[in-house]
Protein backbone atom coordinates (compact mmCIF):
# COMPACT_ATOMS: atom_id res chain seq x y z
CA UNK A 1 0.00 0.00 0.00
CA UNK A 2 2.86 2.35 0.84
CA UNK A 3 4.48 1.82 -2.56
CA UNK A 4 1.35 2.62 -4.52
CA UNK A 5 0.29 5.69 -2.56
CA UNK A 6 3.53 7.67 -2.88
CA UNK A 7 4.67 8.29 -6.45
CA UNK A 8 7.69 10.56 -6.85
CA UNK A 9 8.62 9.95 -10.51
CA UNK A 10 6.41 10.09 -13.59
CA UNK A 11 7.19 9.72 -17.30
CA UNK A 12 4.65 11.32 -19.67
CA UNK A 13 4.29 12.17 -23.35
CA UNK A 14 3.44 15.83 -23.96
CA UNK A 15 2.41 17.76 -27.04
CA UNK A 16 1.49 21.43 -27.09
CA UNK A 17 -1.08 22.64 -29.61
CA UNK A 18 -0.32 23.63 -33.21
CA UNK A 19 -1.09 27.18 -34.24
CA UNK A 20 -4.04 27.75 -36.56
CA UNK A 21 -3.43 28.77 -40.17
CA UNK A 22 -4.01 32.32 -41.34
CA UNK A 23 -6.93 32.88 -43.71
CA UNK A 24 -6.47 33.71 -47.40
CA UNK A 25 -9.74 35.49 -48.05
CA UNK A 26 -10.87 38.49 -50.10
CA UNK A 27 -13.73 40.79 -49.20
CA UNK A 28 -16.55 40.96 -51.73
CA UNK A 29 -19.35 43.51 -51.36
CA UNK A 30 -22.36 44.26 -53.53
CA UNK A 31 -20.77 47.26 -55.13
CA UNK A 32 -17.12 46.23 -54.87
CA UNK A 33 -16.38 42.59 -55.65
CA UNK A 34 -12.66 43.28 -55.21
CA UNK A 35 -12.65 45.10 -51.89
CA UNK A 36 -9.31 43.61 -50.90
CA UNK A 37 -7.90 40.95 -48.54
CA UNK A 38 -9.58 40.41 -45.19
CA UNK A 39 -8.14 37.07 -44.06
CA UNK A 40 -7.74 36.89 -40.27
CA UNK A 41 -4.92 35.38 -38.23
CA UNK A 42 -4.90 31.87 -36.84
CA UNK A 43 -5.15 31.32 -33.07
CA UNK A 44 -2.23 29.97 -31.08
CA UNK A 45 -2.28 26.39 -29.86
CA UNK A 46 -2.77 25.37 -26.25
CA UNK A 47 0.17 25.61 -23.84
CA UNK A 48 1.02 22.88 -21.33
CA UNK A 49 1.43 24.58 -17.96
CA UNK A 50 2.76 23.35 -14.61
CA UNK A 51 1.15 24.81 -11.49
CA UNK A 52 2.23 24.36 -7.87
CA UNK A 53 -0.36 23.05 -5.43
CA UNK A 54 0.55 22.87 -1.74
CA UNK A 55 -2.32 20.44 -1.11
CA UNK A 56 -0.53 17.74 -3.13
CA UNK A 57 2.24 15.60 -1.63
CA UNK A 58 2.78 13.05 -4.40
CA UNK A 59 2.54 12.58 -8.18
CA UNK A 60 0.03 9.77 -7.70
CA UNK A 61 -2.77 11.66 -9.50
CA UNK A 62 -0.64 11.63 -12.69
CA UNK A 63 0.09 7.90 -12.59
CA UNK A 64 -2.35 7.03 -15.39
CA UNK A 65 -2.20 10.43 -17.11
CA UNK A 66 0.40 9.31 -19.65
CA UNK A 67 -0.52 11.45 -22.67
CA UNK A 68 -0.92 15.19 -22.27
CA UNK A 69 -2.04 16.67 -25.59
CA UNK A 70 -3.20 20.28 -25.84
CA UNK A 71 -5.70 21.34 -28.51
CA UNK A 72 -4.73 23.18 -31.69
CA UNK A 73 -5.59 26.77 -32.48
CA UNK A 74 -8.35 27.43 -34.98
CA UNK A 75 -7.69 28.95 -38.39
CA UNK A 76 -8.38 32.60 -39.19
CA UNK A 77 -11.58 33.60 -40.97
CA UNK A 78 -12.94 36.32 -43.23
CA UNK A 79 -13.64 39.86 -42.06
CA UNK A 80 -10.24 39.85 -40.28
CA UNK A 81 -11.52 37.41 -37.64
CA UNK A 82 -8.79 35.77 -35.58
CA UNK A 83 -9.17 32.06 -34.86
CA UNK A 84 -9.75 30.89 -31.31
CA UNK A 85 -6.72 29.86 -29.27
CA UNK A 86 -6.29 26.22 -28.31
CA UNK A 87 -7.26 25.31 -24.74
CA UNK A 88 -4.32 25.30 -22.33
CA UNK A 89 -3.72 22.23 -20.17
CA UNK A 90 -2.64 22.91 -16.58
CA UNK A 91 -0.94 20.09 -14.69
CA UNK A 92 -1.19 20.46 -10.90
CA UNK A 93 1.99 19.28 -9.15
CA UNK A 94 3.23 19.28 -5.53
CA UNK A 95 5.85 21.78 -4.39
CA UNK A 96 9.36 20.51 -5.03
CA UNK A 97 8.56 19.07 -8.48
CA UNK A 98 11.30 19.17 -11.11
CA UNK A 99 10.45 18.85 -14.82
CA UNK A 100 13.01 17.51 -17.29
CA UNK A 101 13.28 16.46 -20.91
CA UNK A 102 13.70 12.69 -20.91
CA UNK A 103 16.10 12.51 -23.84
CA UNK A 104 18.52 15.28 -22.83
CA UNK A 105 17.94 15.31 -19.06
CA UNK A 106 17.79 19.12 -19.23
CA UNK A 107 16.07 20.87 -16.31
CA UNK A 108 13.10 22.74 -17.79
CA UNK A 109 11.07 23.85 -14.78
CA UNK A 110 11.11 23.78 -10.98
CA UNK A 111 7.98 24.36 -8.90
CA UNK A 112 8.66 25.67 -5.40
CA UNK A 113 5.70 27.92 -4.51
CA UNK A 114 1.95 27.44 -4.20
CA UNK A 115 0.18 28.87 -7.24
CA UNK A 116 3.42 29.22 -9.23
CA UNK A 117 2.76 28.70 -12.95
CA UNK A 118 5.34 27.83 -15.59
CA UNK A 119 4.62 27.33 -19.28
CA UNK A 120 6.32 23.97 -19.75
CA UNK A 121 5.65 23.38 -23.45
CA UNK A 122 4.90 26.52 -25.39
CA UNK A 123 2.30 26.22 -28.14
CA UNK A 124 2.81 27.05 -31.80
CA UNK A 125 1.86 30.59 -32.85
CA UNK A 126 -1.02 31.16 -35.23
CA UNK A 127 -0.22 32.13 -38.82
CA UNK A 128 -0.90 35.61 -40.22
CA UNK A 129 -3.82 36.09 -42.60
CA UNK A 130 -3.33 37.60 -46.04
CA UNK A 131 -4.61 41.00 -44.83
CA UNK A 132 -1.25 41.43 -43.08
CA UNK A 133 0.67 41.19 -46.34
CA UNK A 134 -1.17 43.84 -48.37
CA UNK A 135 1.11 46.63 -49.55
CA UNK A 136 0.88 49.52 -51.98
CA UNK A 137 2.48 47.39 -54.67
CA UNK A 138 0.73 44.14 -53.76
CA UNK A 139 -2.84 44.94 -52.83
CA UNK A 140 -4.18 41.42 -53.30
CA UNK A 141 -1.74 38.92 -51.69
CA UNK A 142 -2.72 35.35 -52.46
CA UNK A 143 -0.89 33.85 -49.51
CA UNK A 144 -1.15 33.51 -45.73
CA UNK A 145 1.03 31.89 -43.11
CA UNK A 146 0.47 28.37 -41.81
CA UNK A 147 0.44 27.99 -38.04
CA UNK A 148 3.60 26.96 -36.21
CA UNK A 149 3.76 23.36 -35.00
CA UNK A 150 3.58 22.58 -31.30
CA UNK A 151 6.29 20.80 -29.33
CA UNK A 152 6.09 17.10 -28.60
CA UNK A 153 8.43 14.86 -26.62
CA UNK A 154 8.68 12.52 -23.65
CA UNK A 155 9.09 14.36 -20.36
CA UNK A 156 9.69 13.41 -16.74
CA UNK A 157 8.35 14.87 -13.51
CA UNK A 158 10.37 14.18 -10.38
CA UNK A 159 9.36 15.08 -6.85
CA UNK A 160 11.99 16.16 -4.33
CA UNK A 161 10.51 16.46 -0.85
CA UNK A 162 10.52 19.97 0.61
CA UNK A 163 11.35 19.91 4.33
CA UNK A 164 13.40 22.05 6.68
CA UNK A 165 15.20 19.09 8.25
CA UNK A 166 15.96 15.70 6.76
CA UNK A 167 16.71 12.64 8.91
CA UNK A 168 19.67 10.73 7.49
CA UNK A 169 20.91 7.37 8.69
CA UNK A 170 21.25 3.66 8.07
CA UNK A 171 18.14 1.45 8.15
CA UNK A 172 16.95 0.84 11.72
CA UNK A 173 18.81 3.87 13.10
CA UNK A 174 15.62 5.02 14.85
CA UNK A 175 14.59 7.79 12.45
CA UNK A 176 10.94 6.77 12.15
CA UNK A 177 10.58 6.41 15.92
CA UNK A 178 12.11 9.86 16.40
CA UNK A 179 9.69 11.36 13.87
CA UNK A 180 6.71 9.77 15.64
CA UNK A 181 7.81 11.23 18.99
CA UNK A 182 8.53 14.85 18.04
CA UNK A 183 5.70 15.22 15.48
CA UNK A 184 2.17 13.91 14.99
CA UNK A 185 3.28 11.75 12.05
CA UNK A 186 2.61 8.01 12.21
CA UNK A 187 5.32 6.33 10.15
CA UNK A 188 5.60 2.57 9.82
CA UNK A 189 8.01 1.24 12.46
CA UNK A 190 9.46 -2.27 12.58
CA UNK A 191 12.76 -4.01 13.30
CA UNK A 192 13.94 -4.72 9.76
CA UNK A 193 15.77 -2.84 7.03
CA UNK A 194 13.92 -0.42 4.77
CA UNK A 195 10.78 -0.17 6.88
CA UNK A 196 10.51 3.33 5.45
CA UNK A 197 10.22 3.03 1.67
CA UNK A 198 8.97 6.55 1.03
CA UNK A 199 9.58 9.93 2.71
CA UNK A 200 7.42 10.67 5.73
CA UNK A 201 6.78 14.30 6.70
CA UNK A 202 5.89 15.72 10.08
CA UNK A 203 5.52 19.18 11.63
CA UNK A 204 7.47 19.89 14.80
CA UNK A 205 5.56 22.26 17.10
CA UNK A 206 8.03 24.69 18.65
CA UNK A 207 7.55 27.50 21.16
CA UNK A 208 5.21 30.48 20.69
CA UNK A 209 3.26 28.83 17.87
CA UNK A 210 6.37 28.38 15.71
CA UNK A 211 6.96 25.18 13.79
CA UNK A 212 9.19 23.54 11.20
CA UNK A 213 8.93 20.56 8.87
CA UNK A 214 11.00 17.41 9.29
CA UNK A 215 11.27 14.45 6.90
CA UNK A 216 12.04 10.83 7.70
CA UNK A 217 13.83 9.57 4.60
CA UNK A 218 14.52 5.97 3.57
CA UNK A 219 17.73 4.58 5.05
CA UNK A 220 21.04 4.87 3.22
CA UNK A 221 23.29 1.87 2.61
CA UNK A 222 26.88 1.94 1.44
CA UNK A 223 26.84 2.31 -2.35
CA UNK A 224 23.55 4.24 -2.44
CA UNK A 225 25.11 6.91 -4.67
CA UNK A 226 25.72 4.16 -7.25
CA UNK A 227 22.06 3.15 -7.10
CA UNK A 228 22.29 0.32 -4.55
CA UNK A 229 19.39 -0.23 -2.17
CA UNK A 230 16.90 2.61 -2.62
CA UNK A 231 19.79 4.60 -4.08
CA UNK A 232 18.96 7.67 -6.13
CA UNK A 233 15.28 7.38 -5.26
CA UNK A 234 16.24 8.30 -1.71
CA UNK A 235 19.17 10.65 -2.20
CA UNK A 236 17.37 13.14 -4.43
CA UNK A 237 14.96 13.98 -1.58
CA UNK A 238 17.85 15.18 0.60
CA UNK A 239 18.69 17.95 -1.87
CA UNK A 240 15.70 20.00 -0.72
CA UNK A 241 16.43 19.93 3.03
CA UNK A 242 17.97 23.01 4.63
CA UNK A 243 19.62 20.99 7.41
CA UNK A 244 20.45 17.30 7.82
CA UNK A 245 20.22 15.45 11.11
CA UNK A 246 22.40 12.33 11.01
CA UNK A 247 20.82 9.70 13.26
CA UNK A 248 23.40 7.18 14.51
CA UNK A 249 22.33 4.51 17.03
CA UNK A 250 24.19 4.24 20.32
CA UNK A 251 24.86 0.52 19.71
CA UNK A 252 26.72 1.17 16.45
CA UNK A 253 30.08 -0.63 16.21
CA UNK A 254 31.84 2.50 14.95
CA UNK A 255 30.03 5.84 15.16
CA UNK A 256 32.68 7.77 13.23
CA UNK A 257 32.83 5.27 10.39
CA UNK A 258 29.04 5.20 10.12
CA UNK A 259 28.95 9.01 9.86
CA UNK A 260 31.75 9.01 7.25
CA UNK A 261 29.93 6.44 5.09
CA UNK A 262 26.74 8.52 5.17
CA UNK A 263 28.69 11.68 4.36
CA UNK A 264 30.54 10.00 1.49
CA UNK A 265 27.30 8.80 -0.11
CA UNK A 266 25.97 12.36 -0.08
CA UNK A 267 29.22 13.65 -1.57
CA UNK A 268 29.24 11.03 -4.33
CA UNK A 269 25.66 11.83 -5.29
CA UNK A 270 25.95 15.63 -5.17
CA UNK A 271 28.99 17.45 -3.68
CA UNK A 272 26.82 20.56 -3.10
CA UNK A 273 25.06 18.71 -0.28
CA UNK A 274 28.17 19.15 1.84
CA UNK A 275 27.30 22.86 2.09
CA UNK A 276 24.24 22.13 4.22
CA UNK A 277 24.09 22.39 8.00
CA UNK A 278 24.86 19.05 9.67
CA UNK A 279 23.90 17.82 13.13
CA UNK A 280 24.42 14.43 14.75
CA UNK A 281 21.92 12.72 17.04
CA UNK A 282 22.98 9.58 18.91
CA UNK A 283 19.73 7.63 19.20
CA UNK A 284 18.83 4.92 21.72
CA UNK A 285 20.97 6.76 24.30
CA UNK A 286 18.97 5.40 27.24
CA UNK A 287 21.32 2.38 27.13
CA UNK A 288 24.43 4.56 27.67
CA UNK A 289 26.10 5.62 30.91
CA UNK A 290 28.27 8.70 31.37
CA UNK A 291 31.52 6.92 30.46
CA UNK A 292 30.14 5.51 27.22
CA UNK A 293 28.77 8.90 26.21
CA UNK A 294 32.15 10.47 26.84
CA UNK A 295 33.84 7.82 24.67
CA UNK A 296 31.39 8.44 21.82
CA UNK A 297 31.91 12.20 22.04
CA UNK A 298 35.63 11.65 21.56
CA UNK A 299 34.88 9.73 18.35
CA UNK A 300 32.59 12.31 16.77
CA UNK A 301 33.74 15.22 14.52
CA UNK A 302 34.50 18.25 16.66
CA UNK A 303 33.02 20.82 14.26
CA UNK A 304 29.52 19.29 14.05
CA UNK A 305 26.94 19.80 16.83
CA UNK A 306 25.84 16.57 18.48
CA UNK A 307 23.16 15.50 20.96
CA UNK A 308 22.20 12.31 22.78
CA UNK A 309 18.53 11.35 22.49
CA UNK A 310 16.17 8.53 23.30
CA UNK A 311 12.78 8.32 21.63
CA UNK A 312 11.63 5.77 24.21
CA UNK A 313 12.35 7.88 27.30
CA UNK A 314 12.08 11.29 25.53
CA UNK A 315 15.64 12.07 26.61
CA UNK A 316 17.02 15.14 24.85
CA UNK A 317 13.85 15.88 22.85
CA UNK A 318 13.44 19.49 24.03
CA UNK A 319 17.15 20.15 23.53
CA UNK A 320 16.95 18.62 20.03
CA UNK A 321 14.10 20.94 19.04
CA UNK A 322 16.09 23.93 20.33
CA UNK A 323 19.18 22.86 18.40
CA UNK A 324 17.25 22.35 15.16
CA UNK A 325 15.42 25.67 15.50
CA UNK A 326 18.66 27.55 16.18
CA UNK A 327 20.31 25.90 13.18
CA UNK A 328 17.46 26.71 10.83
CA UNK A 329 17.25 30.34 11.97
CA UNK A 330 20.88 31.26 12.45
CA UNK A 331 22.09 34.38 10.69
CA UNK A 332 24.21 33.73 7.57
CA UNK A 333 27.90 34.34 8.03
Amino acid sequence: MEKSSFIDYIRIFCRSGHGGAGSRHFMRTKFNPKAGPDGGNGGRGGHIILKGNKQLWTLLHLRYYKNVIASDGEGGDKNNCTGADGRDITIQVPLGTVARDEETGKLEAEILEDGQEVIWLRAGRGGLGNANFATATNQAPEYAQPGEPGIESWKTLELKVLADVGLVGFPNAGKSTLLSVITAAKPKIADYAFTTLTPQLGIVEYRDGKSFCIADLPGIIEGAAEGKGLGHRFLRHIERNAALLFVIPADSNNHTKEFEILLNELKEFNPEMLQKDFLIAISKSDMLDHELKKAIINELPKNIPHIFISSITSQGMSELKDLLWQTLNKKPE
